[in-house]
């Protein structure tokens, strides 16, 4: 299982920015665990923070603990200041194409297309930095400055609770996708007119006995219209940028074989966050 360390700047006696009548360390704190809750509820994973209270914590042992820990993957959430507006990544500076590269690109992509659900964001860029955390991390490390405390059109979407839970959920969603980890959603199928254990497992190229394993307590011979059963298949979770195209490449499957598996799915209208099922082939 992949394990990812999640970093809240700041915390305890370091206060972080401050600005309109808000503190970097509380907000920082809300987006880490916004994405904990994010990542441990959708996907198979293992998940540390820095912090999960108002506590300090040095930029070495923030470092120390997840080389420790063994992590695949740190991140640490900051709000900038400055006076200017937008947001941006950072990774250390030696590693241009790097597996730190990757993940700040995902990343990137993935929290700046939500924040711009919100109204319009400056996309200040993927840039470099000698970070303490980036610096003295042994695993793929980014840093997220997630708009400016001291702007006031920034802060009021600070100021915004469904703001910060959809932008920690996209770092979530950034690091699900740089990982490729698995969803531990459970997936329910709707029997239908005609329905039998054959007909369905054929249909999503798992085998009979599959099927019967992860439903025991279901009678192949009795089934009902309209009951449910469990589909013991791999779920993805929709990110920016998706298409049916996309998916099916990255399963070396093709779109058809997709579009079979989710007759409920509109390919021209996926949702960020969407599960839609990926057959075996």
């Amino acid at each position: 299982m992949k394990k990812v360390w999640l970093d809240a700047g700041h915390g305890g006696t370091d206060s972080g920015a401050l600005g309109n009548n808000l503190r970097e360390k509380d907000i920082t704190l809300q987006l880490v665990l916004h994405a904990r809750a994010y990542l441990e509820h959708n996907y198979s994973v293992d998940v540390q923070v820095t912090r999960s209270t108002d506590v300090f914590v040095s930029l070495s042992d923030r470092a120390n603990r997840a080389n420790a820990w063994g992590a695949d993957i740190f991140v640490s959430m900051h709000i900038n200041a400055g006076s200017g507006t937008g947001f941006e990544t950072y990774r250390y500076p030696s590693q241009e194409g790097s597996q730190s590269s990757l993940l700040q690109k995902e990343l990137h992509t993935e929290i700046l297309t939500i924040m711009r659900k919100f109204g319009t964001i400056a996309d200040r860029g993927l840039k470099t930095a000698n970070y303490a955390v980036l610096r003295e991390t042994n695993m793929p490390a980014v840093l997220t400055e997630n708009l400016f405390i001291d702007t006031t059109a920034d802060a009021e979407k600070l100021k915004n609770a469904t703001f910060l839970r959809e932008v920690g959920e996209a770092h979530a969603r950034g690091i699900a996708k740089y990982l490729n980890l698995p969803s531990n959603q459970v997936t329910f199928y709707t029997i239908q007119s005609g329905d039998t254990f054959y007909s369905i497992a054929k249909k999503y190229n798992i085998t009979v006995q599959q099927l019967q394993d992860a439903n025991p307590g279901v009678d192949p011979a009795k089934l009902q219209i309209g009951q449910q059963i469990v589909l013991p298949v791999t779920t993805y979770t929709v990110q920016a940028g998706d298409t049916f195209y996309s998916i099916a490449k990255k399963y070396s499957m093709t779109v058809q074989q997709l579009q079979d598996a989710n007759p409920d799915a509109d390919p021209a209208k996926l949702q960020i966050g969407q599960q839609i099922i990926i057959p075996a082939v």
